[in-house]
């Protein structure tokens, strides 16, 4: 039976990120859109802005010489991308990161690779010292535009139960 709702007019909505500890269900797959294309610029802009001499990443001489015959992306970047493309469906309402573990760079990256990421629930229990806050353990993939896998690793995150964000406690966010 359809029902007659009598709309009052607009409405106003805010557009709501990420998950509360109780939202995470171990074995879940966060699938993280958009990827993103490394570009030159992205490379040696995050090389210079980290201080990694390493002609590997800006050189491309030097690079031709070596067996990848090009310049390679350097791996923190694919790491900070990876981390970055997850934030929102993983860590957008995290009170922080805890720690990283099994760091992996398994394949090389290059300017002109599209990277796509995805996360998998891993393990959460509620925070002993913390009441209203919860442990999550994730482990993220990163693949470039063939599907080889480029980077792995484990984060655990601190994450709030429903309640006890900062945005449920202040109004106007």
């Amino acid at each position: 039976m359809v029902q007659n709702v009598k709309q009052v007019g607009p409405q106003r909505y805010r557009e709501t990120f990420g998950r509360y500890f109780e939202d995470f269900v171990v074995g879940d797959v966060y699938e993280h859109r958009p990827g993103k294309t490394v570009t030159e610029y992205d490379n040696h802009l995050f090389t210079l802005l980290t201080l990694n001499t390493h002609p590997m990443h800006f050189d491309a001489e030097f690079a031709a010489a070596s067996e990848f015959k090009k310049n390679l992306v350097v791996s923190p970047y694919t790491l900070a991308l990876l981390i970055g493309m997850s934030v929102t469906d993983t860590s957008q309402k995290a009170i922080a990161n805890l720690g990283m573990d099994e760091v992996k760079f398994t394949a090389p990256v290059f300017a002109g690779d599209t990277i796509y990421g995805e996360s998998e629930v891993l393990e959460k229990r509620e925070s002993r010292s913390r009441p209203g806050q919860g442990i999550v353990t994730i482990n993220t993939i990163g693949k470039n535009q063939r599907g080889e896998v480029v980077c792995t690793f484990k984060r655990n995150l601190l994450i709030p139960a429903r309640g006890n964000a900062v945005e449920d406690k202040v109004g106007h966010y």
